[in-house]
């Protein structure tokens, strides 16, 4: 059969380390055999992103809202250590903060359910949704390090100059660390919306959590936007489609969490996002076993997995060792990407690729024939345990058969 022909390129963004390995696998077995694939290239590899002044994460952001939608490989965010091991010319942030900010939006990420891949939480019957707010916080945090007793204050100053509010920080005694961050109604806005409309769409409950007993003017204006808007432009399409908005803290969130069903959509702050994504994807089964998608309310997608570079694998890559590396979660980044294409170019037979695409990974493992990470807690007898690219290749062979 000939190939797909794409009519809009993806953006596709590389990335660092084991990842970045399986990315050209991917490609190389599992797309380029069956796709006249189209993409505008960005390298956010670690070196590359130094050696561009991290250029190269704005310019990919920018090609996201040409094109409306990318796929990205996982990336290094570097820390101190990373900074030696690379030779950096700085401690850069994180390409995702970056190209999230840039983008607006929320982030979803869904579990991948499989047959004989059981929850750690044995109550957990249906995939839990982590809506992770895409914005601020943390990931656009200023920091100081304070050398030596003295006062830090947090001041505001209106732009005409009418307006000033101080407030004191801390008065140090010695030597610490402050960090000051910041949010917009407009993003928590976006947020809200983004989060209630993927609801109905999906026909699931909401929960969102803050911890606004604490935080009583940053979290507790998250808590108040989103109550506003559910009042006045969803309470009612809510109720008509039988689901319904609640609210809670985020600890009382958590102990709650874990004595359900599942089969909800979790909407987190930044951080609490992060964090609470890699605990669920882990609990479902894997860190790999978990789809994340950036939506943008300007009409922007971005498709990538949920987990890290996994850099233990890569340095055995490296030594020349076999690796059993999990690559479901960057395969479904593809699929997305690709049916989302196929869904805004009209392009049926896209769409149909990328569902066989996600089916065929399904059925090879339901089939026996998996990772390491999977062989390890899978329920299914006499499976078999494949390294990195004949796992690749396993799949490539169920989806031949699919088309």
């Amino acid at each position: 059969m000939g190939k797909i022909q794409m009519k809009t390129p993806l953006v596709e963004m590389d990335g660092d380390e084991m990842t970045r390995i399986l990315w050209q696998m991917i490609k190389d077995d599992l797309l380029t055999p069956y796709i006249d694939l189209k993409t505008e290239y960005y390298d956010l590899g670690l070196k590359h992103r130094d050696e561009t002044n991290d250029q190269v994460t704005r310019d990919s952001a920018e090609a996201t809202k040409k094109y409306g939608v990318a796929v990205k490989c996982a990336t290094i965010t570097p820390n101190a250590a990373r900074v030696k091991e690379y030779n950096l010319k700085e401690m850069w942030k994180s390409p995702n903060g970056t190209i999230r900010a840039m983008l607006d939006g929320t982030v979803f990420r869904t579990p991948i359910i499989v047959k004989g891949i059981e929850p750690v939480v044995r109550c957990w019957k249906k995939p839990i949704t982590i809506a992770r707010h895409a914005y601020g916080d943390v990931y656009r945090n200023v920091e100081i390090r304070v050398p030596k007793a003295g006062k830090v204050e947090l001041v505001y100053t209106s732009d005409d100059g009418e307006i000033t509010k101080t407030e004191l920080v801390h008065k140090f005694d010695g030597p610490g660390v402050v960090q000051g961050t910041h949010n917009l109604d407009d993003s928590i806005t976006s947020f809200a919306r983004s989060c209630f409309d993927f609801a109905l769409s999906r026909k699931e409950d909401l929960w969102f959590a803050t911890k606004d007993t604490i935080s009583k003017t940053y979290d507790h204006r998250f808590k108040d936007i989103f109550q506003e808007i559910y009042d006045n432009d969803y309470k009612e399409k809510f109720e008509a489609c039988g689901i319904t908005y609640f609210y809670t803290l985020i600890d009382d969130a958590v102990a709650r969490i874990m004595k359900s069903e599942g089969g909800f959509i979790w909407a987190c702050k930044n951080y609490d996002g992060d964090v609470m994504s890699d605990m669920l994807s882990s609990a479902f089964g894997s860190l790999a076993m978990m789809t994340s998608v950036l939506v943008s309310p300007h009409g922007y997608f971005e498709y990538e997995a949920a987990h890290g570079t996994v850099q233990r694998h890569y340095y055995k890559h490296l030594r020349g060792e076999e690796t059993s590396t999990n690559s479901v979660a960057t395969i479904f980044a593809w699929s997305g990407a690709l049916r989302k294409r196929g869904e805004l170019d009209k392009l049926p037979e896209l769409v149909d690729f990328a569902d066989k695409l996600e089916k065929a990974t399904i059925t090879t493992i339901e089939s026996g024939k998996m990772t390491g990470d999977l062989a390890r807690i899978t329920t299914l007898p006499n499976v078999k345990t494949l390294n990195s690219e004949d796992f690749i290749l396993a799949i490539r062979d169920t989806l031949d058969s699919m088309l």
